[in-house]
């Protein structure tokens, strides 16, 4: 077996019963799946499209990184320099979400991002490793976003102790849940000019540049917004600096001063749509303006809601466009006053379904006649309460479960119980 491919993982189908694995930390390749599996990751520079040799960069080059999966999964890009600093390239916040489809090749920065790679020192090796997981991980033991920033900032030092740090994240997991592939690549030489730029490790981060692709791999189109103007944009208004009138009059409609904030990208296509994404107001959370395609109005989602609206888009199609089960917005987000389990929470309503969200459960979607039956008895308010998790299928049919009751469908009618 090809060593660089010893990490390759079998597919994570839904609940799988493996067990998951204590990763092996080597110098090599930094951290290893000692399952053999069928997920596969692979990862390269523009100077060696092989992912195989062992290339060497000048101080001031421009430095462009290709990977491709072979099954839908979430990838991690780090680098480790020769004095062990780290960063974190993938995902920023350039890119809308780091989920990859199987077969597409993704290239960083891809052709017209608002930002480069250059190599800045010091001499010596490099690691860029690429971690690619069935499931999302949260990294947040390792790296933060400050407010504004493109590219997080990594906790860890050195190679040993980020392996440790991935370790921990990657061990509940099941054993064939996550890969990693590693490329190697050497700064040394004569300086092509001085690098200039924000990360801390080899390779600098210059915002409002463009980047060619990668040698060997064409850049694939995203379905995300734009990545973050540098000049300050109205609402609604697209890059061609016409403005979407159905979303002007919604952040005048929803006070979007005081709830959405500042547009932080363009009125960009969507799906069969268009939405903008806004910084989002204290605990209002970052916040978007929807457009379905048709419709004279437009709707905001924010924080909790937003952040699980868009992770079904990601699991669903990759994020290209709405969630089917949800469908657009079709109404503003409304706040839930307290109800009589002392629980209060968010809801957002959607062309196919709705979704809650409170700080004690979580935020969960209901679609078709659960939800009918639901609201029809006043939703959170009734005796049925919050939903406690998604709507889920038994048996062929669906039900739901809430802080109440519950609510099973029986030969095609919507059955309510009481706890």
């Amino acid at each position: 077996m090809n060593p660089r491919r010893m990490t390759t993982l079998s597919a994570l189908l839904g609940l799988s019963l493996a067990a998951a694995s204590p990763a092996k930390i080597s110098a090599q390749s930094i951290i290893v799946n000692p399952v053999e599996t069928k997920l596969d990751v692979e990862v390269w520079v523009n100077k060696d499209a092989s992912g195989k040799g062992n290339p060497v960069y000048r101080k001031g080059e421009r430095l462009s990184i290709g990977l491709k999966t072979n099954q839908d999964a979430y990838v991690y890009l780090f680098n480790v320099n020769a004095n062990g600093e780290v960063d974190l390239f993938f995902p920023n916040n350039y890119e809308e979400s780091n989920f990859v489809k199987a077969g597409v090749t993704r290239v960083f920065p891809p052709q017209g991002a608002k930002y480069t790679f250059t190599v800045g020192g010091p001499n010596g090796q490099d690691r860029l490793l690429a971690l690619a997981s069935k499931r999302e991980l949260d990294l947040n033991d390792i790296a933060r976003f400050a407010e504004g920033q493109g590219f997080a900032e990594v906790r860890v030092k050195g190679q040993e102790n980020l392996a440790k740090a991935l370790s921990i994240v990657v061990n509940p997991l099941p054993a064939d849940g996550w890969t990693t592939d590693v490329v190697t690549f050497r700064v040394g030489g004569t300086p092509v000019s001085p690098a200039q730029g924000g990360a801390t490790g080899t390779v600098t981060i210059t915002p409002g540049q463009g980047q060619p692709p990668a040698t060997g791999a064409q850049p694939q189109p995203q379905p995300q917004p734009q990545p973050t103007p540098t000049t300050s944009i109205a609402p609604g208004e697209k890059q061609d600096g016409s403005r979407d009138q159905a979303m002007v009059e919604a952040y005048a409609r929803l006070k979007g001063e005081e709830s959405l904030g500042a547009a932080t990208t363009y009125a960009t296509p969507w799906g069969d749509g268009w939405w903008q994404k806004f910084r989002g107001v204290g605990a209002y959370g970052d916040a978007v303006l929807l457009h379905a395609n048709g419709s004279s109005r437009a709707y905001a989602v924010h924080g909790m809601l937003l952040e699980r609206y868009l992770a079904l888009a990601r699991a669903e199609n990759g994020a290209a466009r709405p969630p089917s089960r949800l469908g657009w917005a079709a109404g503003d987000e409304k706040v839930i006053p307290r109800n009589t389990y002392g629980t209060s929470g968010l809801y957002g309503f959607f062309q196919n379904g709705a979704l809650y969200g409170t700080e004690k459960y979580g935020t969960f979607w209901l679609t078709g006649d659960v939800l009918k039956t639901y609201q029809g008895l006043g939703g959170s308010g009734s005796f049925l309460g919050f939903p406690t998790r998604d709507q889920y299928q038994i048996g062929g049919a669906w039900a739901a479960d809430f802080e109440g009751g519950t609510i099973r469908t029986v030969n095609g009618v919507p059955k309510v119980y009481r706890k």
